[in-house]
């Protein structure tokens, strides 16, 4: 048994060094003095994080970003929890199908959900005869299909760990349905509503492949920012820009941990 320990702590040590070597690289990066990456570094500076707000266009991209990844996270949330809710605990015909629906933005490739989300607002735009393709509220729908399966898939998550005979027992003792959900179901979920909410805005801030479908000329997203940078330039700048990012998503997650328990859900 002891063998077997040291073999699945090794092997686990290993998977967990392989995920953070790029992390720690980018990281170290972002420290260096010279601005041509070379090694070993010529010295150490924090010129490079403050050489961002030189930069406008990292801080409009982040803005942008910020925009689209709140709006699509709280619509998201609004639509993903009633739709958990209705295919956790409702039988009806479609369920499954409608389940598999909710989960598909998960397992699609990005190019390939971005294409599908180009042509389908070629098509409305042509339709309508109204400016879709490449407005703010187009992004901001793009970029709430994948965020609802975080939601959906977390809420359902905490949605199986809620006992009914509670919510019966507040119907019995004279709840209606609506404060039985307040009362009962929303406080015992609310660290998968929560989760999903997060993992939601993290994977909108940091998507890249939907939004190069559906943004617009000059008006582009920080992880597009990065890469038009990277075509012409290459420094410690953007290894700041990606440290930046990554300690935003560290505290917000340490924060969201600290009341309620992501642990529980993920």
């Amino acid at each position: 048994m002891t063998v077997r320990r040291v073999v699945l702590n090794t092997a686990a040590s290993l998977g967990l060094l392989y995920i953070l070597t790029p992390l720690i690289f980018v990281t170290w990066l972002a420290f260096f003095r010279q601005e041509i990456p070379s090694f070993p570094p010529e010295g150490y500076s924090l010129h490079w994080f403050a050489a961002i707000l030189d930069q406008p266009k990292f801080v409009d991209g982040f803005s942008l970003s910020f925009q689209v990844g709140v709006l699509a996270t709280a619509i998201g949330l609004a639509l993903g929890v009633p739709a958990a809710l209705c295919v956790t605990r409702y039988q009806f015909r479609m369920r499954a199908p409608l389940a598999s629906l909710l989960l598909l933005p998960l397992i699609v490739p990005g190019v390939v959900l971005g294409t599908s989300m180009y042509v389908f607002h070629v098509n409305l735009e042509n339709t309508l005869d109204v400016d879709v393709l490449g407005t703010f509220y187009a992004l901001v729908a793009g970029h709430v299909v994948i965020v609802m399966p975080w939601v959906v898939r977390l809420v359902t998550a905490s949605l199986a760990g809620v006992d009914r005979a509670t919510e019966e027992a507040a119907q019995n003792l004279g709840a209606n349905a609506w404060v039985t959900f307040w009362r009962i179901t929303l406080p015992a979920i609310r660290p998968g509503i929560v989760a999903g909410g997060l993992f939601g805005f993290v994977t909108s801030f940091g998507n890249l492949e939907l939004s190069l479908f559906l943004v617009a000329p000059g008006r582009t997203t920080l992880p597009i920012v990065i890469l038009q940078y990277l075509e012409w330039k290459i420094d410690p700048t953007i290894a700041a820009v990606s440290v930046v990012q990554i300690l935003l998503i560290a505290i917000a997650m340490l924060i969201t941990d600290r009341y309620v328990k992501l642990a529980r859900v993920v």
